[in-house]
């Protein structure tokens, strides 16, 4: 038997850092996402010789152990060993005998939400492996707390209810880490012409997301009122974002993301740098009306809203940087899993 899972990766159109501790606990926030054609798949092949192998083939790592009920937490392949640890100790109370496999599209730094996606494939894949009580919002809230809880990673909550939602999701959070999902019913006519005026731009650069959510949860509880007020306007960017796609009013996206844009800089050092400032103008002076990083920022894929065929002007533009524009449309589907 082999049991395997997919969850896709996600861009996030408005609202970004709305869901970070402890703004969205304070002030309650909000975020419009939507999952792409790029994801994290996993494989578990169950064993029975008493070993554990974790492969993730995409970083060229494997490791083994001998069959326990606790993975030591040591910096390599903690978020897969993390994972099993969670499972093991709220589920089957007792060492488990596996290969798990796993590859992302898309390296960890992105900004796409890779690694909140990993683990809510791989936790998808022990679930259908074990049958265990998770629905989709059960498998979401235990992959954060895998996440920031047991692990200590610093990070919003949106990845998560977006890989195992899946679609264009208007999200909601509150305090105690509450968490609506509003799934929006968008024509597809209106979705195609979204995915052709957007464009996905990897810069090739990576960062430590950490660093820049940690400098953003120290301006809101030292109430720094310049990034406060920041965030406030993207939690308005948000809902500016949900009734122009609702209604198909294009004119008005890449106002929406150019005015997120300058607020969310404002958020915490590191979020752009003078190469992202550069990549941004040139892409605006070829035809773009506006644009941001996807994910807390300092690198990794970038989105342009470009309008009135612009598209491949702004593409050409681009080059000189070294990135690289990608083709992706968006997906209705969230995390899935099955067996063989």
């Amino acid at each position: 038997m082999i049991i395997r899972s997919k969850a896709p990766l996600r861009i996030g159109l408005a609202g970004g850092g709305t869901d970070v501790a402890p703004y969205s606990d304070i002030y309650g926030g909000a975020i419009l996402n939507a999952t792409i054609s790029m994801y994290a798949y996993a494989t578990i092949h169950p064993r029975n010789d008493n070993k554990i192998v974790i492969n993730s083939i995409d970083k060229g790592t494997r490791l083994e152990f001998t069959s326990s009920e606790y993975l030591e937490i040591d910096g390599k392949l903690d978020l897969l060993k993390g994972i099993y640890n969670r499972v093991v100790k709220d589920f089957v109370k007792k060492p488990l005998s596996f290969e798990l496999s796993t590859f992302v599209d898309a390296p960890p730094g992105s900004g796409l939400g890779s690694s909140s996606t990993l683990v809510v494939t791989v936790l998808g894949a022990f679930t259908e492996w074990l049958k265990l009580p998770l629905g989709e919002y059960d498998i979401a809230r235990l992959s954060y707390e895998i996440e920031r809880v047991d692990l200590c990673m610093a990070g919003g909550k949106q990845d998560q209810y977006a890989a195992t939602f899946g679609g264009v999701n208007f999200m909601e959070f509150y305090e105690n880490d509450k968490v609506i999902v509003n799934p929006l019913r968008i024509k597809n006519e209106y979705l195609n012409e979204l995915s052709y005026t957007l464009i996905l731009y990897n810069t090739e650069t990576s960062r430590l997301s950490s660093t820049i959510i940690e400098s953003q949860t120290k301006n809101v509880l030292n109430k720094n009122m310049s990034s406060i007020e920041a965030t406030h306007r993207l939690k308005e960017q948000a809902i500016m974002m949900k009734e122009a796609i609702l209604t198909g009013n294009f004119d008005k996206i890449g106002e929406i993301l150019d005015f997120g844009w300058e607020n969310k800089k404002r958020l915490a050092t590191g979020i752009s740098n003078t190469e992202i400032d550069e990549i941004y103008s040139t892409a605006i002076k070829s035809g773009a009306t506006g644009g941001k990083i996807s994910g807390a920022g300092g690198g990794g894929f970038m989105i342009f809203y470009c309008p009135n065929n612009s598209r491949s002007k702004v593409i050409k533009s681009l080059k000189k940087f070294g990135g690289q524009s990608k083709r992706f449309e968006f997906t209705t589907q969230g995390m899935v899993s099955w067996k063989i």
